[in-house]
């Protein structure tokens, strides 16, 4: 270990850093699942349309995307604990900034670019300062609660964020972050810091190259909802016939590649790299970056389907539906606890297995309960599965990748990590979103124009609006539409029932290729140990 690095219990407050560090990872998650519900009203308070809301929301993914890797590294150079307080204090002013945002620009500045630029100093910080504060066989524990808290900001976010916009304002949300980052410095003294020997280098070929490929290819994914995946939607950009979303992705890519070329020929020359290819050789921590890239795509597209079933299918409002979300978080957190400390010896790869086919089962489970007479509690089982599902993966992955290589290696690691999990939340929600707007769009169009009570004139105006990109609506806002249009009952009767029907096979639909995706993820868990680190059991 580099000097000056010490474990919690040298300082006796093993607690105390374990809060500290758990804090920052659940500020971090909140952001991106606290603003969803406030959308609307946001817009209306800086003076913009939901889709300049929503083009923050990308921006503020790509920042952290592009920077994470170049991230890592300032932490190994300058120090974790020191990466992680600048990471704070940018965040901080940030979420200041973004609190008292008069317009778009000024949200802009402080959620997108600075919120951005913190979170990408902070979380492979995190990852880093666990592996410098904790002894091997406590590890599993410490990385358990710290996803953890992450997914439960997660789960939280829409209780938060409906909670304070329905009784003050979503500002109220980003001063109360302004606080916990002052508790976060105030409380992060106990943390034992590492910094490197060598002197500081930054790669700045490889910077740029990570950046660019990173951000492009995420920047396809995102923009696919809009643009298609493979064949462009009506008005939406092309090349050669083919979506930009394609063209995007295949960017990113070749970008990515160069990078990696540019960093071996840097380890040729016995220079400094941003990140060392030979990571990426060893089996155990691609195992466990796989494991993580499936995680995060099937959570985060349950995180983005089961709010829509109930706010928009079932019209339950933010506060109930964060209630529903609830017992993901219990089963979440009992796991990511209770497995380490338990079953310190247990095999990591047959509790990620467990973990994956919690995941599994909870989509298959919702998949096969979403019924037209389904109410809210439908949910409750599919849930409690996925919570347990997270809460086993959480409780593992996190050691598994950092052991995996030196110690004075873990903030590159926790760099990388990072970007995968950002790569794989992205393609989980664009990838959800996308089928469910397809499915939705092809059930409600097939029903609509097999029924001779619907006119000829709401069959071609349905057709036109759905292929343009119409998204999920609710039955009172689709009543509402019929009503300007001036559609008799009958009609109007007729064709929420076949938008009900749709929106369920659009929900089914997703829910399967999530189910699908972990399913997959399944065939990789050989990579992942079958012993603890650091354990003497065979």
């Amino acid at each position: 270990m580099a000097p000056g690095t010490g474990t919690a219990e040298g300082s006796a407050k093993p607690r105390l850093v374990l809060l500290v560090l758990a804090s920052g990872q659940f500020l971090m998650a909140l952001d991106s699942s606290v603003m969803n519900v406030s959308i609307a009203t946001v817009a209306e308070d800086v003076g913009t349309t939901v889709a300049g809301i929503q083009g923050a929301i990308t921006a503020y993914t790509l920042v952290m995307a592009m920077f994470m890797i170049p991230g890592g590294k300032v932490g190994a150079l300058i120090g974790r604990k020191r990466a992680f307080l600048i990471g704070c204090v940018i965040y901080g002013c940030g979420s200041l900034t973004t609190a008292l945002a008069p317009t778009l620009t000024v949200l802009l500045i402080g959620w997108s670019f600075l919120e951005g630029i913190g979170a990408a100093l902070i979380l492979p910080a995190i990852v880093a300062l666990v592996a410098g504060n904790f002894p091997t066989e406590r590890r599993p524990a410490a990385y358990g609660l710290v996803a953890a808290a992450g997914a439960v900001a997660i789960a939280l976010g829409p209780l938060i964020g409906g909670f304070a916009t329905a009784y003050f304002s979503w500002r109220w949300v980003f001063a109360g972050e302004v606080l916990v980052v002052l508790g976060i410095l105030l409380l992060a003294r106990p943390i034992a810091d590492a910094v490197g020997e060598q002197r500081p280098r930054i790669d700045v070929v490889g910077v740029v190259l990570s950046a660019l490929g990173l951000g492009i290819f995420v920047y396809g994914v995102l923009r696919s909802d809009e643009w298609g995946w493979f064949q462009p939607k009506p008005d939406a950009p092309a090349i050669f016939g083919i979506s930009l979303t394609v063209w995007l992705m295949l960017l990113g890519m070749a970008l990515t590649w160069l990078f990696l070329r540019w960093e071996a020929r840097l380890v040729r020359q016995h220079k400094e790299p941003l990140l060392d290819p030979a990571m990426l050789q060893n089996k155990q921590l691609t195992g466990g970056l796989t494991m993580f890239f499936f995680q995060y795509l099937v959570q985060m597209g349950v995180f983005f389907l089961v709010p829509l079933y109930l706010s928009v299918a079932l019209g339950l409002s933010a506060l109930a539906t964060g209630v529903r979300l609830l017992p993901l978080s219990v089963t979440l957190l009992a796991a990511a606890v209770l497995i380490p400390r338990f079953l310190p010896d247990v095999s990591p790869r047959r509790v990620v297995r467990l973990g994956i086919i919690g995941l599994l089962l909870g989509a298959v489970i919702l998949m096969a309960a979403l019924d037209a007479d389904a109410g809210a509690e439908v949910v409750t089982i599919p849930m409690l599965l996925i919570g347990l599902g997270m809460g086993a993966l959480a409780s593992q992955l996190g050691s598994v990748t950092v052991s995996a290589m030196p110690e004075e290696k873990s903030a590159e690691v926790g760099g990388v990590q990072n970007a995968v999990t950002n790569l794989g939340a992205s393609i989980g929600t664009a990838l959800a979103g996308s089928l469910l707007i397809a499915s939705l769009t092809s059930s409600f169009l097939a029903s609509v124009e097999q029924n001779p009570a619907v006119p000829d004139s709401v069959k071609s105006q349905a057709t036109t609006e759905l292929q343009s990109g119409i998204p999920f609506l609710s039955d009172a806002q689709l009543e509402s539409a019929l009503d300007d249009a001036g559609a008799d009952e009958e009609q109007t009767q007729q064709v929420l029932d076949a938008n009900a029907a749709a929106r369920l096979d659009g929900l089914r639909a997703a829910l399967a290729i999530l189910a699908f995706a972990a399913l997959i993820a399944l065939f990789f868990t050989q990579r992942i140990p079958t012993t603890q680190p650091g354990s003497t059991k065979p």
